[in-house]
């Protein structure tokens, strides 16, 4: 795997982690698009890892919050601010890992990486943010975030895991579905990332490190500092844009690629 080609899939993924658009889609089409064998889940996790800590550097005063609240949890607080945050994001991010073991254990996590379910995936859940987003109210903020929107905006992250979904389109969903304004709902989808994508890292992670393929570990860094750079860029720019528009344009692009995509797969 050329190193031109690593940067292409990192920067990918980096403009398209934390838009509502699909980085797991982008990723599984870019092979196909370019002729390359497809990079494999390892890399596109490695990627991942790169957003991953732009996310964090971004987000750094509640994740902070959160990671000290963690361990306070076990002295029985779930209502000081920290340990609350940490134990929101807990039952947020189960859900996922539950059913996303066993989508990885049953084999169909490979099986549904088409370009026919990504293009299916785009427009109609494009649309459904669409009509969420215009329909819903903007009066609550991330300090009324509870236990009972956690588990369903959880809940919602579970349909990331088809491709061309989007994991911070579906979290966004159903935190503007619950009437959290655009800018809170885009931090809690942000928030719900890292526990996320550290599940998945380290599921894969172990993989490499059971394996001794430390050739792949070597792809999966320069990957992981590539994505860095960019994924901070695009979170700094979309967060910034959430203050002034919807995410209608975020929408007509998934629309036009949903039915492209379905349009090369049908003729």
């Amino acid at each position: 795997m050329s190193l031109y080609y690593i940067l292409l899939l990192a920067i990918i993924q980096g403009l398209t982690e934390f838009l509502p658009i699909s980085s797991s889609g982008h990723l599984a089409l870019i092979p196909q698009i370019t002729g390359h064998n497809d990079q494999g889940q390892f890399i596109d996790v490695s990627v991942h890892i790169g957003t991953l800590g732009a996310v964090v550097v971004y987000f750094w005063k509640d994740v902070k919050l959160a990671f000290f609240g963690f361990f306070e949890l076990f002295k029985g607080d779930f209502v000081s601010k920290g340990p609350k945050l940490a134990f929101l994001l807990t039952i947020a991010t189960l859900p996922v890992i539950f059913f996303g073991l066993m989508l990885k254990l049953s084999g169909y996590s490979e099986i549904i990486r088409s370009v026919k379910v990504i293009g299916w995936a785009m427009l109609l859940f494009g649309i459904l943010l669409y009509f969420i987003d215009q329909k819903s109210l903007q009066n609550r903020t991330q300090s009324d975030w509870r236990f009972s929107d956690a588990l369903k905006i959880g809940l919602w992250q579970v349909i990331a895991l088809i491709p061309g979904s989007s994991r911070s389109g579906m979290t966004i969903i159903g935190a503007r579905n619950l009437g959290f304004n655009r800018v809170d709902s885009a931090n809690i989808s942000m928030l719900m990332s890292i526990p996320t994508i550290i599940a998945s890292g380290t599921l894969l992670g172990s993989e490499v490190f059971y394996n001794a393929d430390w050739e792949a570990a070597k792809i999966g860094i320069i990957a992981a500092i590539f994505s860095f750079f960019s994924g901070l860029i695009a979170l700094i720019i979309m967060m910034k844009m959430l203050k002034t528009i919807s995410f209608t344009p975020y929408v007509i692009y998934r629309i036009i690629l949903g039915v492209s995509l379905l349009w090369i797969s049908y003729t």
